[in-house]
């Protein structure tokens, strides 16, 4: 358990390797093909010196790629597989599998943690998250799991700086343009697929000098990774997106977010959002925008949120 950005996925790459290096098979789950696709690259980079073979069992690979990967996995040619729950389907045989990572296990359902249960007698187990569930926290208390705790932040990560604001167009493009202007990137989480499009077109007209592209669950799969890919290498400096962001997208050029009607999303979902900023050494900014009318619920969670920053 560690906060967001504090190098829990660095302890499942070493966990990996031992793994691998004894001769045993690697499963990585994952909740969303952004994350799957984005762990496959990270592993695929450090494992570059190494004999050992990664694939990736995601919706973005055709039924024709996911079957031939299924059968490598079968015949034990690959070693790390990473992927979403597909990973647990009955039609996937392992030859030897030794590790089972669970990433953000807090997204997982019990359904799905009853399936992980049945590989338990003779699988080592690692789950990773940064907002433990209570079941979670109940089995370590109990002693039926080890809970270790990453509480050191890496060297010079400074916190984010939160600040909750009424809805302004002044404010949007001031925020943004000081991102833009220092060479970074700027999330805008809009969490409606319906009206995305008019509000990236709405701040497209706000910043004429902008760079900006829209991304969401809905889109095609290739279309999606391309935009993604786009982003991360700085083709656009400005991703207006919904909560599809929300688990292990890593850009640490990315160093502001502005959240559009913040007050409608959960404790959890704000602190894995703002997570996505404030990666690198530079001073990273969080933005909540709401509406003037707040339930006292929302006010609590957004207070919380600038309190523990």
């Amino acid at each position: 358990c560690g906060d967001v950005g504090f190098g829990k996925t660095e302890v499942a790459m070493r966990a990996a390797f031992v793994a691998v290096n004894d001769g045993k098979q690697v499963a990585i789950l994952v909740p969303t093909t952004l994350l799957a696709q984005q762990h496959y690259e990270n592993f695929r980079d450090r494992f570059a010196n190494w004999p050992v073979s990664i694939e990736v069992l995601s919706r973005f690979k055709t039924t024709k790629e996911q079957n031939a990967v299924i059968k490598e996995v079968e015949s034990g040619q690959i070693d790390i597989l990473i992927g979403t729950h597909k990973l647990l389907q009955n039609s996937i045989k392992y030859k030897d599998l030794g590790l089972l990572i669970v990433d953000e296990e807090h997204r997982f359902g019990v359904k799905q943690k009853e399936k992980i249960k049945q590989l338990r007698s003779n699988v080592d187990i690692l789950t990773l998250t940064a907002t433990p569930i209570p079941r979670t926290l109940n089995m370590a208390m109990g002693g039926m799991r080890d809970l270790s705790i990453i509480a050191t932040p890496p060297a010079k990560r400074l916190a984010v700086k939160t600040f909750v604001r009424e809805r302004d167009d002044a404010l949007i493009r001031e925020s943004i343009l000081r991102e833009i202007l220092r060479g970074g990137q700027v999330y805008f989480l809009h969490n409606n697929v319906d009206t995305i499009d008019k509000t990236a077109a709405d701040i497209q007209a706000l910043l004429p000098e902008a760079k900006i592209v829209t991304a969401h669950g809905q889109m095609r799969e290739r279309e999606l990774e391309r935009i993604m890919s786009d982003f991360y290498h700085q083709r656009y400096n400005v991703l207006v997106c919904t909560t599809i962001i929300e688990t292990g997208i890593d850009v640490p050029s990315a160093n502001t977010i502005i959240m559009d009607r913040a007050d409608h999303l959960g404790l959890a979902q704000l602190h894995q959002l703002r997570g996505r900023v404030g990666r690198g050494a530079e001073q990273s900014y969080c933005i909540l925008m709401t509406s003037h009318k707040l339930s006292n619920d929302s006010k609590t969670r957004l207070e919380t949120m600038v309190k523990t920053n």
